[in-house]
């Protein structure tokens, strides 16, 4: 028997909030990468990382939001904790991977079309890993089209979002960024539920018991939320991506400008202490003769 498969359970709730989730880490994602273009300074492998693993929830929660939303009516649905997991993982490791090539190699076309290949077939893999931790009273089917359609959608935005990630510095321009990157996101996960279909077992031996996806997925959801608004208040207190790049430089000049100089490169502050001495000091000129 065909099942009546339905991805809006509770209407535009899971959708929406789907949705400002792929933002969320998109946007976070996006700073934390500018941060290590903004200043040499930076602790570069730890901003990479911490943007990686922002992208990597704000995905992988969207994911799980959105099938909080997802129902067959014939059958109740329940989640297998260790592939949920596994997705995680593979959504942080495999954006971590195009963010460190791009951080490290440059945003060259041969760089950013490597690094949005591997990113996009990770996050295909995340969202079809997840579909693989799904249980019910029967066998899902999957449309080869929409499946391959979905793949192509998320190689795309991987590398829209690695391109913007070290091309786009200021805020607005990273905020509205991250909106599209979301759009993106959200529309590679419905394409590629928009390739399932269901056949229902027949229900001789009672019907199907399960837990429902709420019992698992609410409490698994709680640690990428908490992650990604730690990270939230992380890029908020950045003095730097605060201030932005202009006035992180003027800040920057007006103190070296405010500290005292050197007259030459080879005088250090011993060399300014003697020299200024020098006229009260009478001992200083004695080694040097009388005056004329």
């Amino acid at each position: 028997m065909e099942g009546t498969v339905d991805g809006f359970r509770y209407g535009a709730v899971t959708p929406v909030a789907a949705y400002l989730m792929a933002c969320l880490g998109g946007a976070l994602g996006l700073r934390c990468i500018v941060r290590t273009l903004l200043s040499n300074q930076s602790w570069k492998a730890g901003w990479l990382a911490l943007g990686a693993a922002s992208i990597g929830c704000g995905i992988w929660t969207m994911h799980f939001i959105a099938m909080i939303g997802f129902q067959v009516v014939e059958t109740r649905i329940r989640y297998n904790a260790g592939l949920t997991v596994l997705s995680l993982a593979v959504a942080i490791v495999v954006v971590g991977i195009g963010v460190f090539i791009v951080g490290y190699r440059g945003a060259s076309t041969l760089n950013l079309s490597f690094a949005g290949v591997i990113t996009g077939l990770g996050v295909a893999a995340m969202h079809y890993l997840g579909m693989a931790a799904l249980h019910l009273n029967g066998t899902i089917r999957y449309d080869a089209t929409a499946v391959a359609l979905s793949v192509v959608i998320a190689i795309v935005a991987a590398t829209a979002a690695l391109w913007a990630a070290v091309t786009i510095r200021g805020f607005l321009t990273s905020l509205g960024a991250s909106l599209i990157m979301g759009v993106a996101v959200t529309g590679m996960h419905y394409t590629g539920m928009s390739a399932v279909s269901v056949h229902v077992h027949s229900r001789t031996g009672g019907s199907w018991a399960g837990d429902s996806p709420t019992s698992l997925l609410l409490p698994m959801l709680l640690g990428p939320v908490i992650f990604l608004l730690l990270a939230g208040v992380v890029v908020m207190f950045d003095p730097l991506l605060v201030l932005g790049d202009g006035d992180w430089n003027r800040s920057s000049a007006s103190t070296e400008r405010n500290t005292p100089q050197p007259d030459s490169l080879f005088e250090n502050e011993e060399d300014r202490v003697v020299h200024a001495r020098a006229p009260q000091d009478p001992q200083w000129a004695a080694p040097h003769g009388p005056q004329r």
